[in-house]
């Protein structure tokens, strides 16, 4: 028995034998080539039938009418005298009286190239044979064989499909991959276009040899982004200083204008008028109270170089001069300032570098869970930003086609089976993309191509 067939095809050798045994001495099996004639034909005759006395023949278009019949003859009968001026039926009768070959069983591949002539000899053998004689044709002409029954070898299924490349390939894609299933059904369930399957022309070889180049480029993006962060630090820095310098150099030129102002009043008003002593106590209580507070307290902290303090005195009081109104000004604007360059550093830190090195370091069999692949990286990850996918998303870089792509996937699972959990949790805009599973393995070798 073979060692391994498929469970329709292991049906259909039992549908045979049962069609023998029903009285049925000429079967033909019909189908297009490549869906397996000859392999179920050599799981028959090894099989079925252990005491009857076999023959199996592969008919080509080369062989002769006479070498065909030697062929079936000879593995029938110990060392048979064939006369070739006789038909293969009375060769069969004379050979029979002569020898007791006992039941036969005679299997012919390639029944195509059998003549018509001896298409209807063998019709008439299985018909008045003098002993039991089963014939089992492989062929693709209907209606060769004169009252043969004719049975139609069915294509394969989706599920026997896969079943057979895995006898037969260790390392077969996961079934969401769009190639594979393009794959399954272009072949349309023909074994021999399923064995044609080529691993190789898919995936690339992992070479194991150490590469610093996307090391070398991991610590120029890294040293690129730090530069960035600190001359956006550096520039903030420089106009908070500058800001300080320009505010202090005009508080310090504020009070001496007050008090120039104040002196002069104070002198005009202290001209020499005779008033009673009275009076000119509550003048001379009117004129203290004629000195504005914020002068005096800028006057006590101005020996303490306290800027801060100099321009609050002057914000509070009513005679604040056009200089004082643009420090304010200066004051208020720096808060914008400020977050103008937390913004712009915020977006400085968000840009996604490429993960290839993160996923060189994953476990083969672990799956992620593939969102999205095109060929520029700003789009990828505008995709990351806009879905808010967070740290679970993940972006490395390969090579199609002589093109660089940039590939969007989310998570990192262990089996395929917690892959499809989270799934449905996704976005919806990222499940209309059609999201599907791929193995970390397969993703090292699209890396890989970088390097070719």
């Amino acid at each position: 028995m073979q060692s391994q067939i498929l469970p329709s095809r292991s049906a259909l050798v039992d549908r045979i034998a049962m069609q023998f045994e029903y009285g049925q001495n000429l079967i033909t099996l019909l189908g297009p080539s490549g869906l397996g004639k000859s392999y179920l034909l050599e799981t028959f005759i090894t099989d079925k039938y252990s005491d009857f006395n076999k023959a199996f023949v592969q008919v080509s278009a080369r062989m002769t009418d006479a070498q065909f019949m030697s062929e079936l003859l000879e593995q029938s009968f110990r060392s048979p005298l064939i006369d070739h001026t006789l038909s293969l039926s009375d060769n069969f009768y004379q050979l029979a009286k002569s020898q007791n070959c006992g039941p036969c069983l005679w299997v012919l591949d390639g029944g195509r190239h059998i003549s018509d002539e001896m298409a209807a000899d063998l019709a008439v053998l299985a018909e008045k044979s003098p002993t039991t004689l089963y014939i089992l044709i492989a062929s693709q002409s209907v209606g060769q064989f004169r009252n043969a029954v004719e049975i139609h070898l069915e294509a394969l299924s989706i599920a026997e499909s896969k079943q057979l490349m895995g006898w037969y390939f260790k390392d077969l894609p996961l079934d969401e991959d769009p190639i594979f299933q393009t794959f399954l059904k272009e072949s349309h369930g023909n074994p021999s276009i399923l064995l044609a399957w080529q691993p190789e022309e898919h995936s690339a070889e992992v070479k194991v040899a150490d590469k610093v180049s996307w090391r070398l480029h991991l610590i120029t993006l890294m040293l690129i982004i730090m530069l960035l962060i600190i001359g956006f630090l550096y520039k903030s820095d420089m106009t908070k200083w500058w800001q300080d310098v320009y505010q202090q150099e005009t508080v310090e030129s504020v009070p001496t204008a007050i008090a120039i102002d104040d002196f002069k009043q104070q002198t005009v008003t202290e001209e020499p008028l005779e008033t009673p002593p009275q009076q000119q106590i509550v003048q001379e209580n009117t004129d203290e109270l004629a000195v504005p507070r914020a002068l005096k307290q800028a006057n006590k902290q101005e020996n303490q170089n306290n800027v801060a303090a100099i321009l609050g005195s002057l914000a509070t009081e009513p005679k604040a001069l056009e200089d004082g109104d643009t420090v304010q000004k200066q004051l208020d604007d720096e808060p914008k300032q400020k977050a103008t360059t937390e913004s712009v550093t915020a977006e400085a830190e968000q840009s996604l570098p490429v993960d290839n090195a993160w996923f060189i370091e994953q476990s083969d069999n672990n799956v992620v869970i593939q969102l999205l692949a095109v060929t520029k990286q700003a789009i990828a990850e505008q995709f990351v930003t806009e879905q808010q996918l967070g740290d679970f998303a993940k972006v490395y870089q390969t090579r199609r086609n002589n093109k660089l792509w940039w590939v969007v996937t989310y998570g990192n699972y262990k089996s395929l089976n917690a892959a499809r959990e989270v799934t449905p949790t996704l976005p919806k805009a990222v499940l209309n993309n059609q999201p599907f599973y791929k193995k970390i393995s397969k993703i090292k070798q699209e890396i890989a191509l970088l390097d070719q």
